[in-house]
């Protein structure tokens, strides 16, 4: 009987499990085959999609090589040092594409189909060092797609197809500036004709020379006279971006202020050259410049506007030119002015300096260095605020004091000679008479001396 019971136990366990078993089975088994395949799909993707990345000597690295990219992706971390880009589907690289990158030191671009690179592609790279451009389809550039990058060091550009025309002469200056030199060191021209596989670090022609020049027919007409016609500052001038955006036209025989001023100029020298003459509105297009350096050039004349447009002026250095005074309304453009250099100026102590003392008066926080008379002679070697605090302050001091000088006997004699001429006049006569002439006190004449 009990052989019996126990065989039916079993029989029921055994009848039981098959419906259970494959259920549970499936449940547990099932649900970890899931996560398990979720976790390989996640990764696969991870890798295909989001690019490989790896730390390699402290240094984080993205590489995002071979994946037909036509653009960043907002999901990339933005903590990565070196970004690489190479051989995928990039065309144009727009504004603030790469903004997102703050602390990237590499960008490695080459072998991609890019044409056109927007000025501010490479807004907020300021730490990026290695540019790599090469082997793409640009054909131009203008120098402020580097201006974002104030801490590039290394630039390849060759294997470009490069037009050396006026749109890329502002790049061809700065990489032509001698601190650049291991920027865009083997990119060559691929047209026009002319400069076929010439190098644009040894371009020594005028890019926008033909530009300039005005066409009628088949014959251009003929250019301006060298006399009247103004250099350009591209031409003339060097360019440095670092540590700030600085035009360098220090002793280049000029004896005008060079045409086409570049807009975002920061730091302008046109000192040690032969300008005469400031006329109106000529630095209206550098509303960013903050330092002019006008020194050592025989200035004499300087117009009402001249500075106009210079709202963020912050030094001005006028020292060793032939100055006598300014002219008045000269310097109501300069709201932000801090320092004025006026030193070496044969400056004239006369009613016309009054402007310059009064403007630096309401403007306290100018300062300012050489301000000495060289005439007339009698004030030569003053300071020229002590010449205007005397020119004004000597009569005030005459009349104020009595008894002293001879200012308060003449007052003395004007008043006996007054009452003379009444008493010849006669009582009635003498009421028609103006009544202060006989009762105004000691303050009833100003003496004015006449040096």
């Amino acid at each position: 009987m009990r052989l019996l019971i126990a065989f039916l136990l079993m029989l029921l366990i055994w009848s039981a499990e098959p419906r259970r078993g494959p259920q549970a089975k499936a449940g547990v088994g099932g649900k970890r085959g899931r996560v398990r395949g979720r976790g390989r799909a996640g990764l696969t993707r991870r890798q295909t999609q989001q690019c490989k990345e790896y730390t390699e000597g402290g240094e984080k690295y993205l590489d995002c090589q071979d994946r037909q990219l036509t653009s960043v992706m907002q999901d990339w971390p933005r903590d990565v040092n070196h970004l690489l880009l190479a051989r995928n589907k990039f065309q144009v690289l727009r504004n603030n594409m790469f903004a997102q990158f703050t602390q990237l030191r590499s960008l490695d671009l080459q072998q991609n189909a890019i044409s056109m690179l927007e000025d501010g592609a490479f807004n907020g790279l300021f730490q990026l060092t290695t540019l790599l451009l090469q082997h793409n389809s640009l054909k131009t550039a203008s120098e402020e797609v580097l201006l974002p990058l104030p801490s590039l060091t290394y630039l390849r550009l060759y294997d470009n197809p490069w037009s050396c025309r006026c749109p890329l002469d502002s790049l061809v200056r700065t990489l032509q500036v001698p601190t650049n030199r291991n920027l865009g060191p083997f990119a060559k021209c691929a047209e026009p004709p002319s400069l076929k596989d010439q190098k644009l670090k040894k371009l020594m022609v005028d890019l926008c020379a033909d530009d300039r020049t005005p066409v009628t027919g088949d014959k251009p007409l003929p250019s301006p006279s060298p006399v009247t016609k103004r250099p350009g500052a591209t031409s003339m001038c060097h360019t440095y971006v670092y540590p700030r955006i600085t035009l360098n036209c220090k002793n280049k025989d000029l004896n005008r202020i060079p045409s086409e001023l570049p807009a975002d100029i920061v730091t302008m020298d046109l000192s040690e050259n032969s300008i005469k003459h400031l006329r109106p509105k000529l630095f209206l297009q550098s509303k960013d410049l903050k330092f002019l350096n006008l020194s050592s050039n025989n200035l004499q004349h300087i117009d009402i506007g001249a500075f106009a447009g210079l709202l963020y002026l912050q030094n001005l250095d006028l020292s060793n030119n032939s100055l006598h005074y300014f002219r008045y309304g000269i310097l109501e453009d300069l709201y932000f002015l801090k320092t004025l250099s006026l030193d070496n100026n044969p400056w004239i102590c006369d009613y016309d300096i009054h402007y310059l003392i009064y403007w630096l008066k309401h403007h306290p926080g100018v300062s300012y260095t050489g301000l000495i008379c060289t005439e007339p002679q009698e004030f030569r070697g003053w300071r020229v605020e002590d010449y205007v605090k005397t020119y004004n302050g000597e009569c005030p001091k005459d009349k104020q004091t009595e008894g002293v000088d001879t200012g308060q006997e003449s007052q003395s004699e004007l008043e006996n000679e007054a009452q003379e001429v009444m008493g010849e006049m006669g009582e009635g006569q003498g009421e028609f008479l103006p009544q202060p002439l006989r009762k105004r006190g000691s303050n009833a004449f100003e003496i004015i001396r006449l040096s």
